[in-house]
């Protein structure tokens, strides 16, 4: 079992290194891209009393796929008319850059450490998917002090006013507490974990961790079910207490 899941984990890692798959672009009438569709349609309606201005995606261990469940999430969001950005929060391994071939020079972390700098120096657009990116930057040595910073806050505050919805792809969860850091500054948590990969506990853990800062989460996402079981790549579910 142990050597079944190091094979998988090393198949995910490097797939990531090339790139999340953006099936919901490429293949928009498949079944997978339908999934997104529907799990676009549950956030909207999550929060009907309350209108979703920011949104962070992570999982509770790394490979689980959550970088690619942001990025199709993020483009079926720009569908519907809305200035949607997509921010690369992940400063341990990006990899929003690599997805949508994105010049990774300047980004995020260009823009916390120059106060002087306006996030329309940075943020890169593409028409073709009316949607907006801010990539990681280089990668900095202290990423917790950095997303957990003043600074950080009031980029989130500035960029929440200017867009309808900003989807913040973040670490794991278990993994390093910057999740946790950015799930008190969001409106919503969505929690991606793979099928026949993530342990029942790790997800437990996440949970609990996304609990003791607050967080509202918002939900989870099944990736990686057979088809056979779902009619689906990617399944939606929506969160109760009793699931993990």
């Amino acid at each position: 079992m142990f050597n079944r899941r190091k094979k998988q984990e090393q198949r995910f890692l490097k797939e990531q290194s090339q790139g999340s798959s953006l099936i919901t672009y490429t293949d928009p009438k498949s079944v997978n891209a339908e999934q997104f569709r529907t799990l676009r349609t549950n956030i909207e309606f999550a929060q009907l009393d309350k209108q979703l201005k920011s949104l962070l995606v992570s999982s509770s261990i790394p490979t689980e796929g959550k970088s690619t469940v942001s990025s199709n999430l993020a483009f079926v969001m720009a569908q519907t008319e809305k200035r949607v950005l997509l921010v690369d929060a992940d400063l341990r391994k990006p990899t929003v850059h690599r997805t949508f071939k994105l010049n990774n020079e300047q980004g995020l972390t260009t823009l916390l450490s120059n106060a002087d700098m306006k996030f329309n120096q940075v943020i890169q657009h593409s028409r073709d998917l009316n949607l907006y990116f801010l990539p990681s930057g280089p990668i900095p040595p202290n990423p917790s002090e950095v997303l957990g910073s003043a600074r950080m806050s009031a980029l989130m505050q500035e960029l929440g006013k200017y867009f309808d919805l900003v989807i913040y792809d973040a670490p794991p969860i278990t993994a390093v507490a910057d999740p946790q850091i950015l799930a008190t500054k969001v409106d919503g948590v969505l929690l991606v974990t793979r099928h026949g990969f993530t342990k029942k506990e790790e997800i437990k853990q996440a949970k609990l961790a996304l609990e003791n800062v607050n967080a509202n989460l918002l939900g989870y996402v099944m990736n990686g079910q057979p088809i056979s079981e779902s009619n689906s790549y990617y399944a939606y579910y929506g969160y109760e207490e009793d699931e993990a």
